[in-house]
């Protein structure tokens, strides 16, 4: 498992919005702020929670369009581990996804995606490739562990 976050200051963000042709409005700024420096995956409702006491401006529309914006300008990425979740992060460089069933928490981990080669899809085009694995985290097996000797 590998986790980077990084800690730009706000010019630096701004600049890389402007970098990707993204016009670096003080909502956009924070959106990305948030994403760098936040490694939990949130949801477009954790980014628009998290921000809106320190952005009254903000609406869960502005959050949307920016992700959209970011996303497209190549600042960021969708995460679709469940059909009806849509998450984002901000590392771009290719990983594998594990959430737990139990807490809701995704973990990224290292992987060489673009060694896993798949010789049914030799005559197709590959646009994406993603790696989800899903099952229980190290903490919720140990507390599994702990409420079965509790009751034994």
């Amino acid at each position: 498992m590998f986790i980077i976050i990084m800690n730009l200051q706000l010019d630096q963000i701004k600049d890389k919005l402007i970098e990707h042709n993204i016009r670096p409005s003080y909502q956009r700024i924070k959106v990305l702020e948030f994403l760098l420096n936040h490694d939990i995956h949130p949801t477009i409702e954790e980014i628009f929670h998290e921000l809106a006491p320190d952005i009254p401006s903000l609406s869960k529309a502005t959050v949307y369009n920016t992700l959209h914006a970011l996303v497209e300008g190549g600042l960021a990425r969708v995460i679709s581990i469940d059909e009806n979740e849509k998450r984002y992060e901000a590392m771009l460089k290719n990983h594998g996804h594990f959430k737990c069933e139990n807490c809701g928490c995704i973990f990224n981990f290292g992987i060489d995606i673009d060694q896993l080669i798949v010789s049914d899809l030799a005559q197709f085009s590959v646009k994406e490739k993603s790696v989800y694995f899903k099952g229980l985290c190290p903490d919720c097996i140990k507390k599994q562990i702990l409420i079965i000797k509790e009751g034994n």
